[in-house]
C-alpha cells in the first residue's frame, strides 16, 4: 500500500486541476528537498507542509548554497512559513502561501435535530488520541458516542509495520471504552463519503499542525470542531470551532475537552448554533474548493513562467 497522507492527496489534487499543460513546466518536490531530483530545463519548486524542526532537513535548510537550487517555496500556512522564516534564512522573494483544498464534500445538515451525538476522531494516534481516550471517560452523557479511525497505516504499509506496535495499547483502550468504537484504519474516500454521518470532529492536538486538513474537511461538511489552539490550527480553523488552549500537562487537557464533549448536545440543538455551522460550511465550501485554489496555482505558476529570465 503506497502512503495516502494529506501530502500526497493534494499533490494528487493539483494534477487533477490545473492544467497539465502548465504543470509540465516545473518539477515540484513535497517537503523532503531532493525527494525527486531537481530538473535543469524546469522551474523547480519545493511544496513545503512540513514544519522546519524536521531532522531529515536540517542540513539543507541551514545551506544557503543548498536553499538557492530551488526557484521558489510553497508553504501551506503562513504559520508555516513564518517558523522557516524564523528558523533559516530562506530569501522571502522565493516563498509563497498556497493554502491546502478539499474536494466537494456530502454536507451535513446542521438543522437536524440530534438525539445522540456522534463524534469522529481520524488523525494518527500521536497527534492526541490518548487525551481524548482520557476525555471521554470523563464524558457523563450517554448519548455521545466516539468513533476512531486512528492508524498509522495512512502512511503506507511499511511505515504501519514499523510504528503501529508503539499505539497497540490504546486502540485497546478505545474498544474496551463504553462510549467509544474504534473502527481503525479506512482510506481517505470512505471518510469523506461518510463524514456527513457525524456531528463534531473532536481533536485535542498535541502535534503542532502546519495546516490540519481533517479539520478543514469537518469544517466544509458542517461538523463542529474542537481543538486545541497548537501551531497554525487558529489559522486554518479561523473563528468556528470550540479552541481549548494548549496545554502540557494532558489531564488538565484531557478534563477540559470532556467538560466540553459533555456540553454539545446542548449546543447540537441550538438555533443560532445551527446558523454558525451554516454560515461555517459556506465559508469553507467557498473558499478551501479545490477550484478556488487551482486558481491560485494556476496565477502563481504562470507568474513564475513570466518571471523567468529570458
Amino acid at each position: 500500500m503506497n502512503p495516502s497522507g494529506g501530502t500526497e492527496l493534494q499533490y494528487k489534487f493539483l494534477q487533477d486541476h490545473v492544467d497539465k499543460s502548465l504543470l509540465e513546466q516545473f518539477q515540484i518536490c513535497l517537503s523532503v528537498p531532493g525527494r525527486v531530483p531537481l530538473a535543469a530545463n524546469k522551474i523547480n519548486i519545493l511544496w513545503q507542509k512540513m514544519a522546519p524542526d524536521q531532522p531529515h532537513f536540517q542540513k539543507f535548510f541551514k545551506d544557503k548554497d543548498q536553499i538557492e537550487q530551488y526557484d521558489y517555496y510553497v508553504f501551506n500556512s503562513h504559520w508555516n512559513y513564518e517558523q522557516f522564516r524564523k528558523t533559516f534564512s530562506i530569501p522571502h522573494e522565493k516563498c509563497t502561501v498556497i493554502k491546502n483544498g478539499i474536494p466537494d464534500i456530502k454536507q451535513r445538515d446542521p438543522e437536524q435535530k440530534k438525539d445522540k451525538i456522534k463524534l469522529i476522531y481520524h488523525p494518527t494516534p500521536w497527534r492526541g488520541l490518548s487525551v481524548l481516550l482520557g476525555a471521554m471517560q470523563l464524558v457523563k452523557n450517554s448519548n455521545i458516542e466516539l468513533d476512531v479511525y486512528s492508524s498509522t497505516k495512512v502512511y503506507g504499509s511499511d511505515f504501519e509495520k514499523e510504528n503501529d506496535d508503539q499505539y497497540k495499547a490504546l486502540y485497546e483502550q478505545a474498544k474496551v471504552l463504553p462510549n467509544v468504537n474504534y473502527i481503525g484504519y479506512k482510506p481517505h474516500e470512505y471518510i469523506l463519503d461518510n463524514l456527513h454521518k457525524y456531528d463534531a470532529f473532536v481533536y485535542p492536538n498535541i502535534w503542532e499542525e502546519t495546516f490540519c486538513i481533517s479539520a478543514l474537511e469537518a469544517l466544509a461538511c458542517g461538523l463542529y470542531v474542537v481543538t486545541t489552539d497548537n501551531g497554525a490550527l487558529y489559522e486554518t480553523c479561523s473563528e468556528f470551532p470550540v479552541y481549548i488552549p494548549m496545554d502540557t500537562n494532558l489531564n488538565n487537557l484531557a478534563i477540559q475537552f470532556g467538560s466540553v464533549i459533555d456540553d454539545l448536545p446542548n449546543q447540537m440543538n441550538n438555533k443560532g448554533f445551527q446558523y454558525h455551522l451554516k454560515f461555517q460550511q459556506k465559508f469553507y465550501n467557498h473558499f478551501y474548493n479545490w477550484k478556488n485554489i487551482a486558481g491560485q496555482w494556476t496565477s502563481f505558476l504562470k507568474g513564475a513562467i513570466n518571471a523567468r529570465p529570458k
